[in-house]
């Protein structure tokens, strides 16, 4: 009888035990079916399968409290594809909820964003070189126009290195008189440069009021240019192709360096570098003899050529065949070099001594009168084009010399981001000349030009 009644007492318990378990699952559908979701089997089913710990979550994403009122950060993760929650509700209302929606429109995949070449839009194409095509455009990010440089890539050779150069330094450079890189398009066709959009260059200024500038502007817009240098010359880097076309002039008479794709940073102890860098006519005379080992006075040169071209109104050397030509016309105003007036010239692999004539040199002023107006001029100048590069006048030294003794002191205390049109009573005078209706009878600077060019 004991062992009946023991074999009794164990199947109370297992009955007790089974009515305990569906009792439990009783409640898991019924909280389930407070969402009025009929045909849910399938979902509520696999209930029965989850750990204990992640069933009371799921169950607690039921109640009152809801989850989509939870912080942005949070609501990335509820909104995962693999969250139950997410493919709970859509199950079984069979649409996105209102509440989805508000949350997944911030991070819309048509909104424009950087780095993103839908998000900017072609005006007009300003110029075409070798290897890239520059178009005026707008950025659908902000509506600022922009400058986009359209670099075309060859399957065979990859991106130009002249563009991943230029890419990476200006974007280490920031500077009010450097060219200001704002996005980089990469796609399978192309390498897309984004700048800040500038009005004209000096070389198009220039051409506007030809026989030579107004001497105040030609002061300030050397100033700038020295500044610019002075700046990637402390970074240790050389431009390597200073010349009108590359300093670009915005419509308040700022002037910023540009087209970086020749530029290197020179690393110390100092590599060799190719000869084959700067347009012809600004090319200083150790380069054109074959030269390959210099530093800032490359670049120091080409300011010396900008300036004499500014105030004069045409190129120092213009040379019109080849660089025996170039060479001829440097050596016939500044004399022709020996081991006495430059040491080591005899050295330099395209030096012969009997391909060149023997001039003397000459006083600046006889070459461009126009040094003699503006005072100290001829003495900046002749201290620039040296024909012996560690002779040349570094960009700081420059910005100190007495030809702008007369600018306001504050010029010298800018930080390197303002503009020198931030001091009081720094502005570009009228130009003179028939040109001057270019810019209408106003005298506006604010205008753009009508052959405008990055």
């Amino acid at each position: 009888m004991r062992r009946d009644e023991i074999n009794c007492a164990h199947r109370r318990r297992k009955i007790l035990l089974i009515r305990k378990r569906t009792f439990g699952v009783k409640i898991c559908v019924t909280k389930m079916s407070t969402r009025n979701c009929p045909g849910m089997d399938s979902v509520i089913k696999p209930l029965d399968t989850i750990p204990e710990d992640k069933k009371v979550r799921v169950q607690r994403t039921q109640s009152t409290f809801d989850p989509f009122e939870k912080p942005a950060t949070q609501v990335k993760r509820v909104h995962s594809e693999n969250n139950a929650c997410i493919n709970f509700k859509s199950s079984s209302s069979g649409k996105e909820s209102p509440k989805v929606r508000r949350h997944s429109s911030p991070s819309s995949p048509t909104s424009p964003k950087f780095g993103k070449a839908d998000s900017y839009e072609k005006l007009e194409k300003l110029g075409e070189g070798s290897y890239a095509t520059v178009y005026k455009g707008k950025s659908k990010v902000n509506g600022k126009l922009v400058a986009l440089k359209v670099i075309r890539l060859q399957e065979e050779e990859g991106t130009p290195f002249t563009a991943i150069r230029e890419a990476s330094l200006l974007k280490g450079l920031k500077h009010a008189n450097i060219v200001l890189l704002h996005d980089i398009i990469h796609t399978k066709e192309t390498l897309t440069l984004v700048f800040e959009y500038v009005h004209t260059d000096l070389c198009q200024y220039m051409d506007k009021h030809p026989g030579g500038l107004h001497p105040d502007n030609v002061k300030l817009f050397l100033f700038q240019l020295l500044r610019g240098l002075s700046y990637i010359h402390q970074r240790y880097i050389l431009h390597r192709d200073l010349k009108p076309q590359n300093l670009l002039i915005s419509d308040t008479g700022e002037l910023k360096l540009a087209d970086f794709g020749l530029a290197r940073a020179k690393s110390v102890p100092s590599h060799t570098y190719s000869n084959e860098v700067v347009t012809l006519w600004y090319r200083p005379p150790d380069v054109l003899l074959g030269s390959t080992e210099y530093s800032t006075c490359l670049d120091m040169w080409g300011v010396g050529c900008i300036f004499v071209e500014m105030i004069q109104g045409v190129a120092a050397f213009p040379g019109m065949k080849d660089i025996q030509d170039q060479l001829e016309r440097i050596f016939l105003v500044l004399g022709t070099p020996n081991e006495d007036t430059w040491p080591g010239v005899y050295s330099l692999p395209h030096f012969k001594p009997e391909r060149f004539t023997l001039y003397s040199s000459k006083n600046l002023r006889q070459a461009w009168n126009k040094l003699s107006y503006v005072n100290h001029a001829e003495d900046l100048a002749s201290k620039l084009l040296q024909c012996f590069p560690k002779n040349r006048l570094s960009a700081p030294a420059a910005l100190n010399h007495e030809y702008f003794s007369d600018l306001p002191p504050r010029l010298w205390e800018l930080t390197d981001m303002s503009s020198v049109f931030t001091v009081p009573n720094v502005r570009l005078q009228p130009e003179v000349g028939e040109s001057m209706r270019a810019f209408g009878k106003n005298n506006s600077y604010g205008k753009s030009l009508s052959n405008s060019k990055h």
